[in-house]
């Protein structure tokens, strides 16, 4: 026999879910239930036996809690509302020194953006070449941190740029190490997504550069970016609904401005350790 329970969430903080829920026994009764849901009251089908049923939250926020079913009635339940409460926490820093950008068991964004401002004439970029070091430390056979292990790989870096001015923006880029004699892999790029375009960039006298970009803003008087509620350190994000990422044989606009702003971004990995020295934009002169 079954029968059907509502969980509705009457406390909780900001940034939960997806949960997955377990009945007393440990068995799954749902998975990737979003927090909404649950503030709103959900019905779910168990067991007559079920007596606990335990809540899981799967995303960047991970807690696991227990509670016991109780009856009320429809007037309890009609009048429970969502409140929010924070609740702080110790969270050691630099206890594990092979990573970096990693808080909370969560990789986070490192951002650096570069402004350029050109003189009296709009100048046109041509490449991007940055000097930025690539650490990526071990530890000793003992578990223990020294400075002196450490390499320098040549295939990892930023994997995401932005490069824009007031009215153009060449979207997301990917970014991927060129393929060694491989010709036919490398043919392969520019790979083209809905979201995105994939590059590749070189290591060439411990410079990093690429060079395939273009303008692909759809309406230069819409917004390039827009706000972001994801992280405050995040200040803005592309908006994809204007940028065209399909493939171009002709109208490829060069960035062509007086300014021109590099944003590299890397926040798909966590063990190397950039130090950003400096980044040289070359430009033409663009006379009209």
């Amino acid at each position: 026999m079954s029968k059907v329970i509502i969980i509705k969430l009457t406390q909780g903080g900001e940034g939960l879910g997806p949960f997955t829920l377990y009945d007393g026994s440990g068995n799954i009764i749902a998975t990737d239930v979003p927090m909404s849901d649950l503030v709103s009251g959900r019905g779910f089908t168990v067991g007559d036996s079920v007596t606990i049923i335990t809540l899981e939250s799967t995303g960047k926020c991970r807690f696991r809690k227990t509670q016991t079913l109780n009856t009320v009635t429809v007037s309890e339940y009609a009048s429970a509302k969502y409140t929010i409460t924070y609740q702080s926490c110790m969270w050691r820093h630099l206890t594990d020194v092979v990573h970096y950008n990693f808080y909370y068991d969560n990789i986070e964004p490192y951002i650096i953006e570069y402004p350029f401002s050109f003189n009296y004439l709009d100048e046109i970029l041509q490449n991007v070449q940055d000097y930025t070091k690539v650490f990526e430390y071990t530890k000793d056979p003992h578990g223990i941190f020294t400075d002196t292990h450490r390499v320098q790989p040549n295939n990892k870096w930023f994997n995401k740029a932005i490069l824009y001015n007031d009215q153009q923006s060449s979207g997301v880029l990917n970014l991927e190490p060129k393929p060694q004699h491989n010709l036919s892999a490398y043919n392969s790029y520019p790979k083209y997504h809905a979201d995105s375009k994939t590059i590749t960039y070189t290591k060439s006298d411990n410079f990093y550069q690429y060079n395939t970009f273009w303008s692909i803003v759809k309406d230069p008087l819409q917004f390039l970016f827009l706000p972001s509620c994801e992280s405050l350190s995040i200040d803005k994000v592309v908006n994809q609904a204007n940028m065209d990422y399909s493939t171009r044989a002709f109208k490829k606009a060069p960035l062509r401005a007086k300014d021109l702003k590099i944003r590299h971004i890397l926040d798909n990995s966590s063990t190397i350790h950039l130090v950003s020295q400096f980044i040289v934009a070359p430009n033409q002169n663009s006379y009209k």
